[in-house]
């Protein structure tokens, strides 16, 4: 069991690593995310290979996966984004929305209200967001891009719940990259049209980050927290995932100093919708002691 805790924990921290990783890279946030999926479907493809688990998908599950595949490419263009137009910490921070809009998103396309907790939650985060952009409105692409981000990071939470239980998660990760590169090769052409700029070949630096980030960042990560989830059941998962924006953070701070860029009230705003994570945490967690005991 502890080595399984340190293999999620370990996966939690590199997924942090993310974000900072975005900012290194000088490419344009289309084409990070074409090479990011263009590496990570390699590395994975590999992995399935190695491990014999690689099979093929009913025409109807294909269509699917590609679809959250689509989600997943505009999630982190908006993400990468949002990094290249505010920094680390204003965009992690607004990214921690994705707790509510689950909360509210996931009840909703079951056809039932959300709970008053997870408005309660919800309320929470928007403070918080409200406190940050109050004080830094001159991040305002960067917030909005952010919360853009989260929004279909929790739409295709909610889909991939769907299938997770009928599909190897591996299997599902490599078709989601696979599809999600092919869609974002063919809408290249219309990006560079929009922004004005041309394919581009990564600089050695950007290429050495851009396979931590594939390989590492994603593969690697993913690879460990599946084979953590064989001892830790997927709530401790979850809740233990609400660490990766302090972790982020925490790197961003260390690494580009940005805390010399924020204000108090940015922390505060902070605060506030971690807070409000791991409180909807922490009482999911009771409930569910409750009802199990």
């Amino acid at each position: 069991m502890r080595k399984a805790y340190l293999q999620m924990h370990t996966a939690i921290l590199l997924w942090g690593f993310t974000a900072i990783l975005g900012k290194a890279i000088q490419l344009d946030e289309g084409l990070l995310v074409w090479y990011r999926m263009l590496f990570s479907a390699i590395a994975m493809v590999l992995f399935l290979l190695a491990g014999r688990k690689l099979q093929p998908l009913r025409p109807a599950q294909l269509l699917h996966v590609a679809g959250i595949g689509f989600v997943i490419t505009l999630h982190w263009i908006t993400f990468y984004g949002a990094i290249k137009a505010s920094n680390v910490s204003i965009a992690i921070s607004c990214f921690s929305s994705v707790a509510l809009f689950t909360a509210l998103l996931d009840p909703l396309l079951k056809g039932k209200r959300p709970k008053a907790s997870e408005i309660g939650l919800g309320l929470g985060v928007m403070a918080g967001i409200y406190i940050i952009f109050s004080v830094q409105e001159y991040y305002l692409k960067g917030i909005l891009l952010s919360l853009a981000s989260a929004f279909l990071a929790s739409v295709f939470t909610i889909l991939n719940k769907r299938i997770s239980s009928k599909i190897d998660p591996s299997v599902i990760t490599f078709y989601e990259l696979g599809t999600g590169f092919i869609l974002l090769t063919l809408l290249l052409p219309l990006w560079f049209s929009i922004n004005g700029s041309n394919f581009l070949y990564p600089s050695g630096e950007d290429l050495f980050y851009l396979l931590i980030l594939s390989i590492v960042c994603t593969t690697f990560a993913m690879t460990l927290s599946l084979h953590a989830l064989q001892k830790i059941d997927a709530f401790t998962m979850n809740l233990s995932v609400n660490l990766e924006p302090l972790y982020s953070i925490v790197l961003a701070i260390l690494i580009y100093n940005e805390h010399k860029m924020l204000v108090t009230e940015f922390y505060i705003g902070s605060s506030v919708i971690l807070l409000a994570v791991v409180l909807h945490g922490y009482f999911t967690y009771k409930k569910r002691s409750l009802l199990q005991g």
